[in-house]
């Protein structure tokens, strides 16, 4: 028993004697590899198992592994091929087993079956994949301005966490005037610059001086890094205190008061600190009398008055200014000033009126002496020196007659209804400085004399006056102005006398000679007096009085005071008009035709027809414009024999007048002629088959009879005055121009009209004739009943319309029925 634990003992412990030894035997055997740092992901390092002498078909049998010593893999083996390849990219500088400079992994290879153990040595070789950095951005040097040429200055070096010849090789500086660069290698091969001054800095010149190390390493391509070197130059007290100018000459004005700035002195240095603080002080050269008058303030440099100034008693003052710097060897600079005592403008020039006109007429003429006045200043020099001055835009100019004697006079016209007064200010001032002055005022009044004419607002009036006036009724007022003065501005107004149909137009208007209201003296009638035209004058009471007139006109307006005059049918004062139709007339046949007159203006005198009373409405049709009655339908044996039509004549004043006229219609059997629609037949249809005879005798006497009334006419012409154009008609007439048209079926001046009247009136046996009359002219219609025979127009015998006018001849021929 004993024995067998002794054997299997002895097995373990050879077992064990041959692991070691073949452990040691692998351990003992290093394979070694070299790769660049950065390399890419899955790059291939080497092929184990062509190194190893593997068999690489059994590489997944032998369960084939890496080991790696440290705490991250940044490389594995491809079993399938043996290779060796980077898992994760591998930075030198962040190497995990790094000793000194190099860094190195270190491998295992297991394989089983059976166990074999091979070691491999992996070196990370160091690439230029760093620049050279500073420690610092900035690096900071403060030099004396006294500091001497060549002395040195170490800078910060850089760091270069690459190896070899990626590390930092050199340094470079940017260009300067006054530092130059030295490189050095240390010790350790390391490299470091050092600051040479080369030239002496001057602080006034350059305060700070900026330049660029540069540090750059020995890889391919060379990366750098760089700083920023700022030099402050310290301030030394190597410059004294200088005055804005060496000497100095200053004037001042005698009683100046205490306290009043003389100058103010500045002494500048150029250098910083307590060397550039500057005190200021007399020198020894400067009189006790100058520093007793004059004050000198150490901090500013301010000098003021301290002492009273007379010009009469010293005029000039010498002095000497020290300005002396608080540096450590202090230094200084030196000032002269000269100060000159002025005389002082201190009289008032004096101003005296010697004569003055006035009030004066506006119509004085130019250069006419208005005043004359005296100057004088008891300074001497520029201060007695005085100009004399009135205000700008006067009339008025001043004129030097003799030594400080001056003479206003007038130097455009005057107009006192512009400028009724002046207040003229003489103002004497002289030429010190500052310059004094006086003044004094005088008021220039003008005199009225009439050159202004009376002035009207309008130079035509228009009134309208209704007709019916009352006589002495208000027309209108025409007040004047003129611009002048007491009677020189007070106006009488005059009618100018003038004739219209013998008749003065004082004998229709009046004028109220103190405010020019203007009155009418009678009744005015639209129908006999249209308008009238004068001229109206207003004068002043000056001497000569001066007038002017304005052209005054009258215009009647109508009214409507006149009802419409029914002139056809015509029938005796109230009496009915009886017509005869036949039964058998057609619809649509005219049966009568209403005319109606109006002397009232053309809106008044616009007249419209109706039925006022018609027996059957549907019988008989009325046109309102023409007056016209025509038949609505046939007659039928229904109808009464008798038919009463009240016609009303109506005009468009406001209000309204009318006339009526009663037709009393009889219906007969017998065949008779019906009226005809043509707008024109001959004269001779209808009545010249029947009448030759009466009309040839008819004619013959008319024309003896009015060859008679013409001859008659021109004697009494000759033997009366002319009469007056507004004569009034007689109580039916009415006016009319030949070319108006008297709207809406009252008179017009064409043929259709003379035509209808004709037909009207030779149906109740009248015959009507016309001449042909000139164009423009006027026209006299009558109308007489049968039987008459041949009268003047009056009430009871006829409708009349007539016009008188030199222009034409109208008449009418009015003869009995055979």
């Amino acid at each position: 028993m004993g024995s067998s634990v002794t054997v299997q003992t002895c097995k373990r412990y050879v077992l064990l004697a041959i692991i070691l030894s073949l452990v040691h035997h692998i351990s003992n055997s290093v394979t070694n590899y070299s790769i660049p740092e950065e390399m890419k992901e899955g790059s291939v390092v080497a092929n184990l198992a062509t190194d190893l002498s593997l068999d690489v078909k059994t590489l997944n049998q032998r369960k084939m592994r890496l080991d790696i010593i440290g705490n991250k893999k940044y490389v594995d083996v491809n079993k399938e091929t043996g290779e060796l390849y980077i898992v994760e990219k591998i930075d030198r500088e962040h190497c995990p087993t790094k000793m000194s400079a190099s860094c190195y992994l270190k491998l295992e290879v297991i394989l089983e079956n059976p166990l074999r153990i091979f070691n491999i040595e992996l070196e990370i070789l160091d690439i230029n994949d760093n620049a050279p950095q500073f420690r610092r951005d900035a690096i900071h040097l403060d030099i004396s301005e006294a500091t001497p040429v060549g002395e040195r200055f170490s800078l910060s070096n850089a760091v270069d966490p690459d190896i070899g010849t990626n590390s930092v090789k050199t340094y470079n500086l940017t260009k300067s005037e006054h530092f130059n660069l030295e490189v050095q290698t240390g010790r350790d091969g390391s490299k470091f610059a050092d600051l040479i001054l080369k030239k002496t800095l001057d602080r006034e010149q350059q305060a700070v001086h900026n330049l660029i190390l540069t540090a750059v390493d020995g890889g391919t391509p060379a990366r750098s890094g760089t700083a920023s070197v700022i030099v402050r130059v310290l301030d030394t007290n190597d410059n004294a205190p200088t005055f804005d100018k060496v000497s100095l000459s200053v004037k001042i004005m005698e009683n100046s008061p205490i306290g009043s700035l003389v100058v103010h002195l500045n002494a500048t240095d150029l250098d910083e600190g307590s060397n550039s603080d500057i005190a200021y002080s007399y020198s020894l050269y400067t009189s006790e009398k100058t520093q007793e008058t004059f004050s000198l303030n150490p901090s500013t440099g301010e000098i003021t008055v301290k002492g009273m100034l007379n010009y009469e008693d010293f005029r000039i003052y010498d002095m000497e200014v020290i300005a002396t710097d608080k540096g450590a060897n202090s230094l200084s600079g030196q000032c002269t000033i000269k100060i000159l005592v002025e005389d002082m403008n201190d009289n008032h020039p004096e101003l005296s009126i010697k004569s003055f006109q006035s009030p004066v007429n506006e119509n004085t003429e130019l250069d006419t002496v208005i005043a004359v006045v005296s100057v004088s200043d008891k300074d001497s020099g520029d201060n007695g020196v005085v100009d004399l001055h009135i205000p700008d835009n006067m009339p008025f100019k001043l004129r030097e007659s003799s030594d400080n004697y001056y003479e206003l006079v007038v130097s455009e016209p005057l107009d006192r209804e512009k400028v009724p007064e002046y207040d003229i200010t003489f103002t004497v001032t002289d030429r010190g400085s500052p310059p004094l002055s006086d003044n004094e005022t005088m008021t220039l009044e003008l005199l009225d004399v009439n050159d202004n004419v009376p002035q009207f607002p309008q130079s035509f009036y228009t009134i309208r006056v209704m007709e019916n006036n009352a006589p002495g009724a208000l027309l209108s007022s025409l007040t004047a102005f003129d611009p002048d003065l007491h009677e020189n501005q007070y106006l009488v107004y005059f009618i100018l006398e003038k004739e219209i149909a013998n008749t003065s137009m004082s004998m229709l208007f009046s004028i109220n000679p103190e405010n020019g209201n203007l009155y009418a003296l009678k009744t005015f009638d639209y129908e006999i007096e249209k308008e009238f035209l004068f001229h109206i004058e207003a004068r002043d009471s000056g001497s000569p009085p001066l007038s002017s007139n304005v052209t005054v006109h009258i215009i009647i307006v109508d009214q409507n005071d006149n009802a419409p005059v029914i002139v056809s049918p015509w029938r005796a004062h109230g009496s009915v008009v009886e017509e005869k139709i036949p039964r058998s007339t057609d619809k649509g046949s005219l049966v009568a035709k209403v005319i109606a007159l109006d002397t009232d203006s053309v809106h008044n005198s616009r007249i419209t027809y109706q039925f006022l009373q018609v027996t059957d409405a549907t019988l008989f049709s009325l046109d309102q414009y023409n007056g016209e009655i025509r038949t609505m339908r046939m007659f039928s044996y229904r109808d009464p024999r008798h038919q009463r039509l009240v016609v009303v004549a109506k005009d468009n004043g406001e209000p309204a007048l009318s006339a009526t006229v009663t037709i009393k219609l009889s219906t007969v059997e017998t065949v008779v002629k019906a009226y005809s629609d043509m707008t024109e037949v001959p004269l001779e249809y209808d009545i010249f088959s029947d009448l030759n005879l009466y009309l040839v005798i008819g004619l013959g006497s008319v024309s003896f009879l009015l060859l008679i009334t013409i001859l008659v006419t021109i004697v009494l012409k000759c033997q009366k005055p002319k009469p007056s154009k507004a004569a009034p008609p007689c109580r039916n007439s009415v006016i009319s121009e030949r070319n108006s048209t008297i709207a809406d079926s009252t008179l017009v001046s064409n043929d259709a009209y003379w035509y209808s009247l004709f037909l009207a009136e030779t149906r109740k046996g009248k015959l009507v004739v016309r001449q042909p009359v000139p164009k423009g002219s006027r026209y006299i219609v009558s109308s007489l009943p049968r039987g008459t025979g041949l009268t003047d127009t009056s009430d009871s015998a006829a409708s009349t319309l007539q016009v008188n006018s030199p222009m034409f001849t109208c008449f009418y021929l009015i003869m009995c029925q055979y």
